[in-house]
C-alpha cells in the first residue's frame, strides 16, 4: 500500500490524468488516518488544488426507500449522454453506528459503474460526521482535478448529514416520495430552507397522480419557508427514474441554477463560505482531537463521564472541570520561570 504513496508527484498525474486507479488511490490516501499519510494526502492536495472548481457538485438526499440510487443511476447515465463525466461520492455517518455499507450501491448502479465516463465512491465505513465529511471535501476536489466535471454527492445517512451534505455543494436536491401518508414525511423545517429543488420520485403507473398531487403539496409548504438565497425559488418536480420522466428537467435546472448563481457572483460567494466552514471545523476538529489527547484530560474524563451518568454531577459542571484544565495549564505556564531568569 506505501508503494503507490511513495511519490505524490506521480499521484497527482496520474489523477490529473484521469487515471481511475490514481483517483481511488488517491482518495484511499485521504480517508487514511496515519500521520504520514495525512501528511502526504496535504501535498497531493496542494498539487492539484489549481485544477479544482470547475465542476456542477450536486447534493441528493431523500427520505429511506425514495430511490436515490436509482434515480442517480438514471441521472448519471443522462448527463454522460450530453457529454460529461460523472462522479458519485457517499456520505454515510450511520454506518459508524450500525456497521453497515453502501459497497452495495455499486451494484445497485450497475449500469452507471461500468460507464467509462463514470466513478462511484462509498464514504469510509467508519468515524465521526465530521470526518467523513472532510474526507468528502477532499474527495470532491481529487474528482474535479481528474476531470470528473459533474460530482454527485449523495446523503445515506439521515439527520444531520444533509446539512452537512448541503454545505459542500451548489445544488441540493432532496428526493420525496408520494402516497406515503403525510406528504410531509419526514421533512424538516430546515431541509425545506436548504433545497434548492424537491423532486418526488416513482411518478409512473398508478403513482403518477399521487406523484403530481405530492408536488402541489409540497409547492405549497416550499411557500412558507425563507430559502438560503433569495434570487433562486425552489421547484418542485416529479420524475421517474424507471420511464426516464423528469430527468433532463432536474439537470437543465441544475444548469440554469448554476447559471444564474455564477452571473450574479453567488456561486463565488457561496463556495467561499464554504471555503471557510471547512477551515473552521478543521479548527474545531483538531482542538478537540488535541485537547482530548492531553494526559490531564483521559485521566480525568473517565470519572467525569460516570459522574454524570450516575446523576452525582451535571454535565455542565462536568465539562465546566473538565475544561478548567486549560485554565491551570495556562497558570502554571505563565508561573513557570523563563529560560534565562534568576
Amino acid at each position: 500500500m506505501n508503494r503507490p504513496f511513495s511519490s505524490v508527484e506521480a499521484l497527482a498525474e496520474g489523477v490529473q490524468s484521469g487515471n481511475r486507479r490514481a483517483l481511488a488511490k488517491a482518495i484511499t490516501l485521504i480517508e487514511s488516518t496515519r500521520p504520514d499519510h495525512r501528511e502526504q494526502a496535504q501535498k497531493l492536495l496542494e498539487r492539484i488544488l489549481p485544477a479544482t472548481g470547475q465542476a456542477y457538485r450536486i447534493g441528493v438526499s431523500g427520505v429511506p426507500g425514495v430511490g436515490k440510487s436509482t434515480f442517480i443511476e438514471s441521472f448519471g447515465l443522462h448527463v454522460i449522454r450530453h457529454g460529461h463525466r460523472v462522479a458519485v461520492l457517499a456520505v454515510d455517518p450511520s454506518s459508524a453506528i450500525s456497521g453497515g455499507s453502501i459497497l452495495g450501491d455499486k451494484t445497485r448502479m450497475a449500469r452507471l459503474s461500468v460507464a467509462e465516463e463514470a466513478f462511484i465512491r462509498p464514504s469510509p465505513s467508519g468515524g465521526s460526521l465530521g470526518g467523513v465529511a472532510r474526507h468528502t471535501r477532499e474527495a470532491i476536489l481529487l474528482c474535479e482535478a481528474a476531470g470528473f466535471d459533474v460530482v454527485l454527492v449523495e446523503t445515506v445517512g439521515v439527520g444531520q448529514s444533509e446539512f452537512t451534505v448541503a454545505s459542500m455543494v451548489d445544488f441540493f436536491l432532496v428526493l420525496m416520495l408520494a402516497g406515503a401518508g403525510d406528504e410531509l414525511q419526514g421533512i424538516k423545517k430546515g431541509i425545506l430552507e436548504l433545497v434548492d429543488a424537491l423532486a418526488i420520485t416513482k411518478a409512473d403507473g398508478d403513482n403518477l397522480v399521487a406523484a403530481e398531487r405530492a408536488a402541489a403539496e409540497y409547492r405549497t409548504a416550499l411557500r412558507l419557508f425563507r430559502h438560503h438565497h433569495g434570487s433562486w425559488e425552489p421547484p418542485v418536480v416529479t420524475v421517474s427514474a424507471l420511464t426516464g420522466k423528469g430527468i433532463d428537467t432536474v439537470w437543465e435546472l441544475v444548469r440554469e441554477h448554476h447559471a444564474q448563481l455564477s452571473a450574479s457572483s453567488e456561486l463565488r460567494r457561496k463556495r467561499e463560505a464554504q471555503q471557510q466552514k471547512w477551515f473552521w471545523d478543521m479548527v474545531r476538529e483538531g482542538v478537540l482531537e488535541h485537547f482530548l489527547a492531553r494526559h490531564d484530560v483521559q485521566a480525568l474524563l473517565p470519572e467525569l463521564e460516570r459522574a454524570v451518568v450516575e446523576h452525582r454531577v451535571s454535565p455542565t459542571d462536568a465539562a465546566r472541570r473538565l475544561l478548567a484544565l486549560l485554565d491551570e495549564q495556562q497558570t502554571q505556564c505563565t508561573a513557570a520561570p523563563r529560560p534565562g531568569s534568576s
